[in-house]
């Protein structure tokens, strides 16, 4: 899976990261939605098992591989400039214009290895 990120977006996720490690996990959360899921991307402090990579240049993406199946292999991430918010897509699909970041690391209630995420 290949994640192509718009110079504005990397620069905005570096700013999210404020320099401490983490990686970006692109999720699919379908907790409390009535018909489809929705794109987030979680700011974790490690991998969790189950997690494979995606490129996306420097920045340290990863995904469940058991949500894979939910997103195309190659995806653009833009940075909307007019809101603190993000634009997922792929060629042929649009995956949300309002991609929330949600940064978990200091979290301390939230086990690693949990694949009940709930972004609210």
């Amino acid at each position: 899976m290949m994640l192509q990120v718009s110079p504005q977006a990397e620069a905005r996720l570096v700013k999210l990261l404020r320099d401490q490690p983490g990686y970006f996990k692109l999720f699919y959360d379908t907790d409390g939605c009535s018909d489809d899921g929705i794109a987030v991307l979680l700011i974790l402090n490690e991998r969790d098992s189950d997690d494979v990579s995606i490129q996306a240049g420097k920045l340290p993406f990863v995904i469940n591989k058991q949500q894979q199946m939910y997103f195309e292999s190659g995806l653009n991430l833009q940075f909307v400039n007019s809101f603190p918010l993000f634009h997922l897509s792929s060629d042929s699909r649009n995956y949300g214009n309002n991609i929330k970041v949600v940064d978990l690391r200091d979290s301390a209630a939230v086990k690693s290895e949990s694949n009940e995420w709930f972004v609210g």
